[in-house]
């Protein structure tokens, strides 16, 4: 059976996303600087149809994230087109005309949508009925793979209340960026235990996977 497993880049003062998040600043202000120590890197080049780039302790952790998955679960925030109902479904996501995903992305939405194909194998399906059916709908969409959640903080507090995740892997950046959307707010008794199994440190970050106890 299909593992969720959660890949997230967090700031050390436990944001993964700055303040103020808009349009013209998905991941808030400030947000952008969570990745820098994923974008120089030659997997994350090849997989947006560039040459070049950095190997180094991250890139195992950066090849997991951006091949290690039948599908992908993520939040409308994530998607991007903002709230309310989709209009004339001409937003067609942060992401490009090709995609990095190249397998079936599933879209947690109040707002149904058709699904919408890509390039390189990427189709989004528009999920309407809860964080449970996104996962059945993954896990079948998978093919015998892992399904990874790509966030935001609201969605994965959503799967860690719910018991549904299975394994975390944190890139934890040092930057504080004093605001904004905190990974682990919103859990109360609710929230999981778990066991860390790997922690490596890397150029900017310092990566840590944590398993699900019990």
């Amino acid at each position: 059976m299909s593992r969720l497993k959660l890949n997230i880049t967090m700031s050390l003062d436990g944001y993964v996303a700055g303040p103020d998040q808009s349009t013209q600043h998905p991941l808030g202000i400030g947000g952008e600087q969570l990745h820098d120590w994923l974008v120089p890197l030659r997997a994350f080049r090849e997989s947006h149809g560039e040459e070049g780039g950095e190997v180094n302790a991250s890139t195992p952790f950066a090849e997991d994230i951006l091949g290690g998955a039948g599908a992908t679960i993520m939040g409308r925030n994530m998607f991007g087109g903002g709230p309310g109902p989709w209009g004339n479904d001409s937003w067609k996501g942060w992401w490009g005309d090709d995609p990095p995903f190249h397998h079936p992305v599933f879209v947690l939405t109040h707002h149904p949508r058709e699904p919408l194909q890509m390039k390189g194998g990427t189709t989004f399906h528009f999920v309407t009925d809860g964080i449970e059916s996104a996962f059945d709908q993954a896990r079948a969409a998978a093919g015998g793979k892992g399904v990874s959640l790509g966030g935001g903080a609201s969605v994965a507090q959503q799967y860690l209340a719910a018991g549904l995740l299975d394994e975390i892997v944190l890139a934890v950046v040092p930057i504080f960026l004093g605001g904004g959307a905190r990974l682990f707010d919103n859990l109360g008794d609710a929230a999981p235990k778990l066991e860390q199994v790997e922690a490596v440190g890397a150029p900017g970050v310092t990566h840590i996977r944590y398993a699900r106890a019990g």
